[in-house]
């Protein structure tokens, strides 16, 4: 009885220790943090530091958070206490030139209407209150800028939200970007609603001052700092003439090209060349002269990277891994470029092409994606919308090399434009003797001398795709109380953005923006798969081609009893329609148990996969745990003995 009011008395002392030893720690240590996370998410960055170091005059954070209502919901709640921490974190670093206020926003208070004046939402939670859980940043010039809701969404991404507010309330005067698309990037009015505009050009704009410039351009203006060229197509004479002499005079520039643009629908055609007509980026007057080719007709197909898709088969639908849109992980990135080194995610691509350094020019061309050197050449020809994705796999055949999907161009340039301007044509010198012609002013001629070589090494970015801009390939939007929210499943945004970043000379969010955390998936799985589908779709066309054949012989033998009669076949005739009808039954059914098969190796490896990958640690775990309790048990017992033996010896 004394034994178990011992054991009881030490297990309640335990416990009282463990509250004690919880209830000291996180009033002593609320600054102390172990980050076990593989990318540091809980860490501030060097960029973050470095913002927060630059500060000449002191910012100050309004943290509008409804605490009361926030207990309600214990997942909130928890995350507001990350949000606060954080902040608290900010204000450390910063020296004394951040200040941080948290205020509570209850109903019908002063500080709700604060928070309503600076433009943050409340969530209804019921008719006398709304939860609010908002920032704002403001500077000594009275520059304001607002995260309307902490989204639990984005928390990834918490630290580069809040250090971009501060670098944009810090840095008043936002860089200028050109924009030079022919692909209506601020989006195409539907029925009974407003354009949506790209995410992409959304985050473009909440970090620079984008200023949108049309084909017929005859001079990039003098304060823009960055050129961004999306998909250029059919661009004038005298617009390639004012890009060309912008980059030689030390211009920047990131060019987006694409030999097969889906978000480009291309000139109205026939159905039958729909797929293949007018729809390639025209760019290789600049780009001959920068050293660097865009291989028309051409896309890079990568299977081990391709993305998975659902399409119609038969009536059915089907899974395929469709090796055009490519998943490229960080490991195909250039490591040594400030644009792709810190990005964590994968970057997702649609028919992109390939570019080639030319022969005897001036220029290096450094890559900064590129492919598997699994990864084969596919026709932009078979690639359109009446197309069988099903063939694309069939007709797979990897090059063996790698091949470049985005690359940088240093180095000194001759203008593309050798015999100088371009000249305007007959009906433009007509235009000009019409003196209230609104044409005139557009007509005078630049005013920076015709340069024939570029004054400095040229920096230029170029891309082989266009479709990773496009929401459906990176960035799910979801629509909050009249704001858009994007939650990134993929990198291209931060790379768009670095990409700009770097050319602008600004490089201190990049180091933060590219730490969001993506989804990581079993890529031996996938692997396997691939190769399993492959060897399925080897022994699926084998039957096909069965198939054809035996409908092929079917169908002669129906036709001749159609054209004659029924007593014109003979007995082996018959015997021979009979067997062929059984013989196409006979193959339906194998391609079916193909095909069901398939589908079940596959859940199975997948099974096993995950069963490894979450279930195998803890079973070890339990195994060594026995393993080790029973030798100590043995090791105990042992000593027990030999205790025994040596008192009855003594």
């Amino acid at each position: 009885m004394k034994s178990k009011w011992v054991t009881a008395t030490g297990l309640a002392l335990a416990v009282a220790l463990l509250l004690a030893a919880n209830i000291f720690s996180s009033a002593a240590f609320t600054s102390m943090r172990a980050d076990l996370t593989q990318n540091k998410l809980y860490t501030l960055t060097d960029g973050t530091k470095h913002v927060l170091s630059s500060l000449r005059e002191p910012v100050r954070l309004r943290l509008f958070l409804s605490e009361h209502l926030a207990t309600r919901v214990p997942r909130i709640n928890s995350y507001a206490t990350r949000v606060r921490e954080l902040l608290g974190e900010y204000e450390r670093a910063a020296n004394g030139k951040l200040i941080v206020n948290v205020i509570d926003p209850e109903p019908f208070s002063p500080e709700e209407d604060r928070a309503v004046g600076y433009g943050l939402r409340g969530i209804p939670l019921d008719e006398d209150s709304s939860f609010y859980f908002g920032l704002v940043a403001t500077g000594s010039t009275d520059q304001e800028k607002v995260i309307p809701y902490l989204s639990m969404d984005r928390e990834e991404f918490l630290e580069y939200d809040i250090s971009r507010l501060i670098y944009q309330v810090a840095n008043p005067k936002p860089k200028v970007v050109g924009l030079l698309s022919s692909i209506p990037m601020e989006g195409v009015a539907g029925m009974g609603r407003r354009p949506q505009p790209w995410m992409v050009l959304e985050q473009m704009q909440q970090s620079f001052e984008v200023k949108t410039l049309v084909n017929g351009t005859k001079e990039i203006p003098p304060d823009v700092n960055v050129l961004m060229i999306v998909h250029p197509k059919e661009l004038k004479d005298e617009t390639l003439y004012a890009i060309d002499q912008y980059v030689l005079r030390g211009g920047r520039a990131l060019v987006f090209a694409d030999p097969n643009p889906e978000a480009d629908p291309g000139p109205p055609v026939p159905m039958a060349t729909a797929t293949i007509a007018g729809r390639g980026s025209q760019f290789s007057k600049l780009f001959d002269a920068w050293g660097v080719e865009l291989v028309p007709g051409k896309v890079v197909g990568d299977l081990p990277l391709a993305t998975r898709v659902q399409f119609e088969h038969e009536g059915r639908l089907e899974m395929l891994d469709y090796p055009v849109w490519i998943n490229l992980p960080p490991e195909l990135f250039d490591h040594e470029d400030i644009v792709t080194a810190s990005l964590n995610g994968p970057l997702r691509l649609g028919t992109p092409g390939y570019l080639l350094p030319k022969d005897g020019t001036t220029t290096k061309l450094t890559p900064l994606l590129q492919s598997t050197d699994h990864a084969a050449l596919i026709d932009t020809a078979k690639l359109g919308p009446f197309s069988d994705p099903q063939d694309t796999v069939r007709d797979y055949k990897p090059g063996g090399k790698r091949y470049i999907l985005a690359a940088r161009i240093t180095g000194p340039v001759s203008s593309a434009f050798a015999d100088g301007p371009p000249k305007a044509d007959a009906s433009k010198q007509a235009a000009k003797a019409q003196p209230n012609d609104k044409t005139i002013d557009n007509d005078k001629a630049p005013p920076y001398e015709h340069l024939a070589k570029s004054k400095q090494d040229i920096n230029v970015l170029v891309v082989a795709d266009t479709d990773l801009l496009q929401d459906t390939f990176w960035v799910q939007v979801q629509d909050f109380l009249g704001n858009r929210i994007a939650i990134p499943n993929a990198a291209n945004g931060a790379f768009v953005i670095n990409a700009l970043d770097n050319l602008t000379g600004s490089g201190d969010l990049i180091s933060i923006r590219s730490r969001g955390r993506y989804t990581r998936p079993f890529t031996r799985v996938n692997a396997l798969r691939q190769e399993a589908e492959l060897q399925f779709r080897e022994k699926e066309q084998e039957l096909l081609n069965k198939l054809d054949e035996t409908e092929k012989k079917l169908g002669e033998l129906e036709r001749s009893k159609q054209q004659g009669s029924a007593v014109m076949l003979t007995e082996a005739q018959q015997q021979e329609l009979t067997r062929f009808r059984q013989e196409k039954i006979r193959i339906r059914n194998e391609l079916r148990d193909v095909r069901h098969e398939l589908r079940k190796n596959i859940e199975t490896l997948e099974g096993w996969m995950k069963f490894v990958n979450i279930g195998m640690m803890p079973i070890l775990i339990g195994i060594g745990g026995v393993v080790v309790g029973s030798y100590n048990l043995r090791r105990r017992k042992k000593a027990v003995r030999d205790a025994a033996d040596s008192k009855r010896e003594g």
